[in-house]
């Protein structure tokens, strides 16, 4: 497969997008100038945000724009933040990994990620004292949630029955993503790299293919609250009774056609826990021949 050109990270994307936005202030042309020398960036920045503390919190979008523009990756650049200032702790880690402790132990950490792209130590912790970490006021785990105690309370077995129990007008449950080898996300726009497979299926457990009529490679449309999609049966074990299962990163156009099923189009904003997160894994939906 032709590669099309130089592909931007998805940092630098959603760099551009902010900055689009209007949610990347007007920079001085010395951060710029600076990025070719990571010690004096690392001044200009700090001197930056001083005289702009209101700016802080953009701090990534920031050294994405500028110190991203000098390196090459908007990626990288974000890293540099993280370094600009030690705690006690984190340098005595950095210096059982051979980096001397002081204030540019943090500018020598992330020259050596720059210099080592195929990963490098950069902090050794104490393993007998890793409790110590835990950041409450006794260092200990706490089990208890207060935002999550009256909802704990609400699991009983009677409860999750009745709230488990089957739609007639929705008889089966949709899991909403399943990883294999010929999906990535929406990373991949041109379906070539999976020319010649089954990509883009409905996985069915065998006894719900005959309890319902359907052949593997039959096409169906999966219906759910949020919409219609469709594509072929592949009967499968992968897929247990009652469930069936569609993987994500598809429903794509290229070049004017669309391949296989988006299945986020399946999931209704409404279907989700208390704290929005949407229930992907658990979409009631139905099958119907086309």
């Amino acid at each position: 497969m032709e590669v099309e050109g130089e592909q931007k990270e998805a940092g630098e994307i959603f760099t551009l997008l902010a900055d689009a936005m209007g949610l990347v202030p007007e920079l001085p042309e010395s951060l710029y100038q600076a990025g070719s020398n990571l010690m004096k960036y690392r001044d200009a920045l700090v001197g930056y945000l001083m005289e702009h503390p209101e700016n802080a919190m953009r701090a990534p979008f920031i050294v994405a724009k500028t110190l991203g523009n000098a390196i090459g990756s908007a990626h990288l650049a974000t890293y540099f933040t993280m370094f600009l200032q030690r705690s006690a702790a984190r340098q005595e880690e950095g210096a059982r990994a051979g980096f001397e402790a002081g204030p540019d132990q943090g500018f020598a950490i992330y020259q050596a990620i720059l210099d080592h792209p195929e990963g490098v130590l950069v902090g050794i912790q104490e393993s007998g004292k890793n409790i110590g970490k835990v950041a409450t006021k006794e260092h200990k785990i706490q089990l208890h949630v207060r935002e999550i105690k009256d909802w704990i309370k609400e699991i009983n077995p009677v409860a999750e029955e009745a709230r488990l129990k089957a739609d007639n007008k929705f008889p089966l449950i949709l899991m909403a993503g399943r990883h294999m080898d010929m999906n990535a996300n929406t990373g991949m726009r041109d379906p070539a790299w999976n020319e010649g497979r089954r990509a883009c299926t409905l996985a069915m457990n065998p006894a719900d293919a005959e309890k319902y009529g359907f052949s593997d490679g039959q096409m169906v449309k999966v219906i759910t609250e949020a919409g219609e999609e469709a594509l072929d049966v592949e009967v499968t074990e992968d897929a247990r009774k009652g469930q069936v299962v569609i993987p994500h990163g598809f429903g794509l156009v290229y070049n004017g056609v669309k391949f296989g099923a988006n299945v986020n189009r399946l999931a209704k904003n409404t279907n989700r826990d208390q704290f929005g997160t949407p229930m992907h894994r658990y979409i009631p939906c139905r099958v119907e021949a086309i």
